[in-house]
Formats: structure tokens, C-alpha cells, sequence
């Protein structure tokens, strides 16, 4: 008998010698993978990740937290960790929490800056600073927030966690009584009466996308962590209007956007977080109607690229089901189109079939070794 592992494990998959360890994987190992960056070798942390998508130009020795806006009682324990998923006057309560100066930590300036609905940035910037501090977000709705604390309980973690709890503490007093909030509260709406922080990360060093495939790389996103991939890997971020990172987005822009791109670039990455988003939020209406969505998109694709000359290939990050509310370790069916490419003769692209073709289970890292050997740029080993 099997068990998922707790909710709270970070964890992607790999090999050890000739056994598999099944992990489940967080979006920002899983989308490093599938791009071929190994998360061992090359993970710093998301946080590095989604303050480089918003745009913040981080800097060695900064380290960057990704944040929700969410809703504590007085006990300071989470009623909603997304604050009813808020949308509309975040950028003022950001504008209120950016305002924030840590005193207990001498030297240490903090930026904050949202991005998508619930979601902010938060940068320590100032010396002596260390990524290796714990969460305060627990997660879970119910459980009351954590204290942040070094990890290898180095001079470096001890700063940066004093200067996290002060934020935090701060972020509370600041956005508790902000006249938006209190608006909500009359309507019946959950408030956004704290920050919470997690997944500290640094600025990653990757080899750019070009060195390592010869491919000229464009991304079209609407959300932070994968702009902020894309960025680091040297590609350049479609700037798509409507792509919004959440449940309503220009789905048709998004592929226009891509299709034009490939006018000019060998190399798209089309991301869609739609259907993510629905499964956390265990609506299964929310996810058959993203995934219907999705599939118009690849079909208006589909039929403006020449399939006998490009190649085209359709995966997932993870698996998010409804039932769960959270990511699992479930494979995730693939698909690769393009000339030349061996037909699996299966009709439906589902995890069920999925386990029936002809390109087997492969790990995220192998998918573009795959692809850059089918489009004739993958480098010869040997003589």
C-alpha cells in the first residue's frame, strides 16, 4: 500500500542507481525540467524566480520570497491563504506593503510588488543575506502562520529570518485597517490583512537557452515564475495583452502571439495556467472548461503552422487534480507532432492513452534532448 506524501514536501523525479524516487514536483523544478535545466544542478529557489518575472532587476546577495496576500483571524491563523483569490485594488495594498521598513535588521531595504491576483514579490536587499530561512506560509488553511527561521543556522539565515518576521508582522499592521480592506469586510469579502512568504530564492545562474540548443527561445506567459524563467534563460517574453496568469485569459491572443513568434524564432513556449489554478481550487467545472479552452488554442495553432514542417509538443509542468486541491506525482501525458515523428495510432490524448504510446515514460529533463534531436540540433557524442 501507497500514501501521497504530505502536502508540504518539496519534492521532483529523478533516478537513484536502478531505483525511482517518486516525488511530486513544484512548478518551478518541474518548468526548469521541461526546458532541460536540471533542478539539482540549477534551482535557487522560486522566489528568485517570480521577482524576476515581475520585473525586479535582482542582484547578487538579494534574496526573493514568493507571497500571497491572505486573510488571518486575530490568532494570526489563516482563513484563506489566497484572501478569496482578490483581484481588484491589489496594487494599492501593494503600493501600502512596498511602503514597509525593517528596523530590527540593520542595512536591509525590502520591495514588494504584486503580480497575479493574490500574488506578490517580496526582496530582501542588503549584506550578509542567506535563502536558507523556513516558510511562514503553512499551507494549509486553519494552521496559524510560521516564524521563519535559519535553516543551517548560519549568521546570514538568522538576518534574513529576523527581518522576514518583522516584514510579515509589519505587512499585518499596515493592510489590517487599509480603507480597501474595509470595504470587503462591508461587502462580505475575505480581506487581505497579511503577507505571507515562502519559497526564498537567489539569483539563479543558467546557461542561456541559445548555448544549449542553438534555438532562438520566446516565451508567452502571463505568469511571473515563468517569465522569470524565460528571462534568466536568455528568451525573450512576448509582451501579450490579456495574458493574464489566471482563470480568464485571452486564450486566443495567446495563440496569435505564438503563432506570429515562430515567424521569426525557432523556439516557442506557450504556457497556460488556467487549468492549474482550477485544480487547486478543487472546481472541477473551472478545470474541464480551462482544458476545453486549451484545446481551441492548440487547434487554432495547429492549423495556421505547416505540421509537415515544425514540430509541435503539448505536456504539463504537473498534475494538479481536483480531488487532491494540490500537485501530485502523477505522470502527465505528452504529445509530439512534427515530420518524420513516429504515430502512436491512439486517438485521444489522455493520461489512460498517454500509458499506451510509443515514447514511453520519460523524466522532464529528457524532453528537450528529444526535441532538439528531432529537429537535427542535437550534438554528436563520439566520433
Amino acid at each position: 500500500m501507497t500514501t501521497r506524501p504530505p502536502s508540504n514536501t518539496q519534492i521532483l523525479p529523478t533516478w537513484i542507481g536502478s531505483q525511482r524516487l517518486v516525488v511530486r514536483p513544484g512548478s518551478d523544478v518541474a518548468s526548469l525540467a521541461l526546458l532541460g535545466y536540471d533542478p539539482y544542478r540549477y534551482y535557487t529557489g522560486r522566489g528568485a524566480l517570480e521577482a524576476i518575472g515581475a520585473g525586479i532587476e535582482l542582484r547578487e546577495g538579494d534574496v526573493a520570497f514568493r507571497c500571497n496576500l491572505a486573510t488571518v483571524d486575530d490568532d494570526f491563523r489563516v482563513v484563506d491563504r489566497r484572501a478569496g483569490r482578490i483581484r481588484k485594488g491589489v496594487n494599492k495594498l501593494a503600493k501600502a506593503v512596498d511602503a514597509i521598513k525593517v528596523e530590527s535588521v540593520p542595512g536591509v531595504k525590502t520591495i514588494f510588488k504584486a503580480t497575479v491576483d493574490h500574488r506578490g514579490v517580496l526582496v530582501l536587499r542588503g549584506e550578509k543575506l542567506s535563502r536558507n530561512v523556513s516558510d511562514v506560509d503553512p499551507r494549509e488553511e486553519g494552521l496559524k502562520i510560521g516564524i521563519a527561521r535559519a535553516t543551517d543556522g548560519s549568521e546570514g539565515g538568522k538576518r534574513t529570518a529576523a527581518a522576514v518576521n518583522e516584514f510579515v508582522k509589519r505587512s499585518h499592521e499596515a493592510l489590517r485597517e487599509h480603507p480597501l480592506n474595509q470595504e470587503r469586510a462591508n461587502d462580505g469579502e475575505k480581506v487581505a490583512n497579511i503577507v505571507l512568504t515562502r519559497g526564498a530564492g537567489t539569483l539563479p545562474a543558467l546557461p542561456s537557452f541559445k548555448s544549449l540548443y542553438d534555438l532562438r527561445g520566446a516565451c508567452v506567459t502571463g505568469t511571473a515564475l515563468v517569465k522569470g524563467l524565460a528571462t534568466a534563460a536568455g528568451m525573450e517574453v512576448m509582451d501579450v495583452k490579456g495574458a493574464s496568469g489566471g482563470l480568464k485569459t485571452d486564450y486566443e491572443a495567446k495563440a496569435k502571439a505564438a503563432i506570429e513568434g515562430s515567424k521569426e524564432r525557432n523556439f516557442i513556449l506557450l504556457h497556460i495556467k488556467a487549468p492549474d489554478i482550477a485544480g487547486h481550487d478543487g472546481d472541477f467545472k473551472a478545470k474541464v472548461r480551462s482544458l476545453e479552452e486549451a484545446d481551441v488554442l492548440v487547434g487554432q495553432i495547429i492549423d495556421e503552422i505547416d505540421i509537415g514542417l515544425n514540430y509541435v509538443a503539448l505536456t504539463a509542468d504537473h498534475a494538479t487534480p481536483v480531488g487532491y486541491a494540490t500537485h501530485t506525482a502523477d505522470p502527465v501525458p505528452i504529445v509530439i507532432g512534427g515530420p518524420d515523428v513516429q504515430a502512436s495510432r491512439l486517438s485521444k490524448f489522455s493520461e489512460a492513452n498517454a500509458m499506451r504510446g510509443n515514447l514511453g515514460r520519460i523524466r522532464g529533463v529528457n524532453l528537450m534532448p528529444i526535441i532538439t534531436d528531432m529537429v537535427g540540433r542535437s550534438r554528436l557524442y563520439g566520433s
